[in-house]
This record gives structure tokens, C-alpha cells and sequence, in this order.
């Protein structure tokens, strides 16, 4: 009878391992500055970074919180809140992938410069990233996006990587991912130079 007991808890610990998320134990080197916390994200951003500027470059407005599904009716909605920008990208993302992550949470950090996007990089992976303008880590569930490149095509990509990954079980190949996060960022494009 012990016998079977000592399996049971092996294989209940064996199980318990193998169904825990990943740890993300690794610090990432961010300088801590304003945090924003909205529906969705709790956003970060650089000394420096300001977040008028930011809002302006993303260019969303509230026919974007339409276009996500969502009514105007008894929603607070400012086109100068970060968050409620961000939330109102996230669901339209959503929406176009029909991938819907309505209780998502997930983080933004926005860095200062584009060097300050590779130094995180480096510190995470111990390698050059391959973006110098954003870049989407599962394992922390983090968007990390430089300051010069936050518009809403380049977030628009970020956030479809998070949507993608929070999405399915089992991750779908990189190459997968980047298609869909790349036919968001399409999308974006195009409501852009729509007359």
C-alpha cells in the first residue's frame, strides 16, 4: 500500500510541475517609472517617456472602442487615457483574430530609447534582439515597445502576439504567429490611410 502512495504523490508531483505556468524569474533590467493600470495592462513607462506623446502617436480614438464591439453608452472613454486606448486596441485586436481574452492581464513597458529596448533584450536572453522597436515575451507576458516606435501598428503587432499566445494552449509555431500578429498590423494600416 505505500508502495502506491509514494506513486500517487510522485505523479502528483510530476503533474503539479508539468501544469504550472512558467516562472518568469528573470529581471529584465526595466527602469521602474509612471506605472498606468488599466483593464487589461498595467503600463510602464521609462524616465523620460511621456505619456501625452505617446497617446498622440497611438491615434486611436472612440470609433476604435466601437470597432472592438464595445458601446459608448455609460463607458468612461478619454482619447487622453493610455489605458483606455490600450484596452480599446486590445479588443479590436481581439475581435479581428476572434480570439477573445476577456479576463486578459498582461504588461506594456515602454522604454526611452531603442537602445535601452536592445539592453533589455540582452539582459533577458544574453543575446541582440532582432527589433528595435518592440518585441513580445511569453514567458513574462510583457510587450516591450520603444517610445519612438508606440504607434498603433507597431503596439497593434505586440498586442496580437500576447492575444496569440494567451490564446492557445499549445503555442502555434513562431512563423504562425508572426502572420497573424502581421495581418493585425496590416489591418491597422489600412484604417490608417483609409480617406
Amino acid at each position: 500500500m505505500n508502495f502506491f502512495r509514494v506513486i500517487l504523490v510522485l505523479g502528483l508531483l510530476v503533474f503539479s510541475l508539468l501544469t504550472a505556468g512558467p516562472s518568469w524569474a528573470v529581471e529584465d533590467a526595466f527602469p521602474s517609472g509612471k506605472k498606468i493600470v488599466s483593464r487589461h495592462f498595467t503600463i510602464t513607462l521609462a524616465p523620460g517617456v511621456d505619456e501625452g506623446s505617446l497617446v498622440t502617436r497611438l491615434n486611436i480614438g472612440p470609433q476604435h472602442k466601437i470597432l472592438a464591439g464595445e458601446s459608448l453608452k455609460g463607458v468612461t472613454y478619454s482619447a487622453k487615457s493610455l489605458g483606455d486606448l490600450l484596452d480599446a486596441l486590445f479588443g479590436w485586436a481581439s475581435g479581428v483574430l476572434d480570439m477573445q481574452l476577456y479576463s486578459y492581464r498582461g504588461d506594456i513597458k515602454v522604454t526611452s530609447t531603442p537602445q535601452q529596448l536592445k539592453d533589455v533584450y540582452y539582459k533577458l536572453y544574453g543575446r541582440e534582439s532582432r527589433s528595435d522597436k518592440g518585441f513580445y515575451i511569453f514567458e513574462g507576458n510583457t510587450l516591450y515597445v520603444t517610445a519612438d516606435a508606440f504607434t498603433r501598428e507597431i503596439v497593434g503587432h505586440e498586442v496580437a502576439h500576447a492575444i496569440i499566445s494567451n490564446f492557445f494552449v499549445v503555442q502555434p509555431p513562431e512563423k504562425v504567429a508572426e502572420v497573424l500578429a502581421g495581418y493585425i498590423e496590416y489591418q491597422l494600416r489600412k484604417i490608417s490611410s483609409a480617406p
